[in-house]
């Protein structure tokens, strides 16, 4: 019966140690959002003359463009986020250094500054991206 009952708190000590090491390498994620902005280099033409407001950001292009998180050190592909139907972005990731960027298309002149930013435990960042015909090189 000691044999049991030492063997059984050696069990109760291994899962206390187990699980504390396991939420100490796990820190709580955070998180990044953001507002993808479609920019035209071409002047927008009015189909209505009566028309007030002009945007040349299209809805229906958001999902054409979509963008992907790298590690800032080593450029690795980390996740990619696709705006929604409003151009809003929103990915949750452990703390640590990135770079948002659009993924590179293999037809169409269509570039981006990439944006570097800092993800902390249980913080929201705002990363905005902006492309349009030459942005990479501003």
């Amino acid at each position: 019966m000691s044999s049991l009952l030492t063997d059984l708190m050696a069990g109760c000590i291994f899962l206390v140690l187990a699980g504390s090491a396991t939420s100490n390498d796990a820190l709580p994620s955070g998180v990044m959002e953001g507002h993808l902005k479609i920019l035209s280099s071409r002047p927008v033409e009015l189909a209505d003359e009566n028309a007030s407001t002009v945007t040349a950001e299209n809805s229906a292009e958001y999902p054409l463009y979509p963008l992907i998180i790298l590690s800032r050190g080593d450029k690795k592909e980390i996740t990619r986020v696709t705006a929604d139907s409003d151009g809003n972005y929103r990915v949750a990731l452990p703390p640590g250094d990135y770079i948002l960027d659009m993924q590179r298309l293999k037809h169409g002149h269509v570039r981006a500054k990439p944006q570097p930013f800092t993800i902390v435990s249980n913080r929201t960042v705002r990363v905005d991206m902006d492309i349009g015909p030459d942005l990479s090189r501003n």
